[in-house]
């Protein structure tokens, strides 16, 4: 008994035409009939009743059909788990994430996860959350992480928080220390403060504007359009300050003073994104795993 004949069985079995199920397993209709007759001579017994027009099952075609039908999906079922292992050892993973958590959140991750599953693959697209909801959408992205909330909630995302993180005032050690000189800064101190902001379309200058405005003034930029790298590299020579993600300050290395914001302070919400009616594959649920493990 062949494989290849229970498929043209039960093709033939749920359309009750033999041509309509050569088309179906895209087969010739006289290769298709040759292969029942011989599953017919090895089983011993007709399948089916053939009648011009009407083609019904026997008793043994009855008996064989719930059988074959469960031998075809314990097939499909290992096939599709020696592919989920595949997966683990080639393939790729497409990640979008916003800048400040490819600087700050992703590093340690993803070194973990490649140390894990060498063959797999890292395409890392930065962007911010609403550019990256749009690449999710399309199919571009298995994963993002991004800002909640959502700048246009979709109902085809699925979403789940992260991490809750504050954000921090960074300065140059050479420049007079924002606040005052007090331990904590309040966003209303940031009113006269020269800001280094970052391009729009990023998460946090939204944030920050929005946070300066409800204090009753607009902040005023010292210099503006940069991407995470070169605001530090901006406030580290000076030009002013950023308010920006305390791991990102962390990680920065020398050459920066933080200064913590007074309560409640501002914060934001990281989460991981994927789309509702499509599961990701098996590698990209891996490093999802390890993001929510973390």
């Amino acid at each position: 008994m062949q494989f290849q004949q229970l498929q043209y069985f039960v093709a033939v079995a749920e359309t009750r035409h033999f041509t309509r199920a050569a088309d179906l397993v895209h087969v010739a209709q006289p290769s298709l009939s040759q292969q029942i007759k011989a599953l017919e001579r090895e089983l011993g017994a007709d399948l089916f009743l053939r009648a011009r027009g009407n083609i019904t099952l026997t008793d043994a075609g009855e008996a064989l059909l719930p059988l074959a039908r469960r031998i075809l999906a314990d097939a499909d079922t290992a096939r599709h788990e020696v592919q989920e292992l595949v997966q683990l050892r080639r393939g790729r993973v497409r990640l979008g994430a916003t800048p400040s958590v490819c600087t700050g959140l992703l590093p340690d991750v993803l070194r973990a996860f490649h140390d894990r599953y060498p063959g797999i693959q890292l395409l890392i697209e930065e962007g911010g959350s609403h550019d990256l909801v749009r690449e999710l959408a399309r199919g571009a992205l298995d994963l993002a992480l991004v800002v909640l909330p959502l700048p246009t909630p979709s109902p085809a995302l699925t979403t789940v928080e992260l991490l809750r993180e504050d954000l921090v005032v960074v300065s140059s050690p050479e420049a007079p220390r924002p606040g005052g000189g007090r331990r904590t800064v309040r966003i209303a101190d940031l009113e006269g403060e020269r800001l280094v902001m970052f391009r729009h379309g990023y998460d946090l200058r939204e944030l920050t504007v929005a946070a300066c405005r409800a204090e009753g003034f607009e902040p005023d930029f010292a210099v503006e359009g940069g991407e995470m790298d070169a605001v530090l590299g901006f406030v580290r020579a000076g030009l002013g300050v950023a308010v920006v993600p305390r791991m990102v300050a962390a990680r920065s290395g020398r050459g920066l003073r933080v200064t913590p914001l007074a309560r409640p302070g501002l914060h934001r919400t990281i989460a991981l994104a994927h789309r509702s009616d499509v599961a990701p594959p098996r590698a990209a649920r891996e490093l999802q795993r390890m993001l929510l493990e973390r």
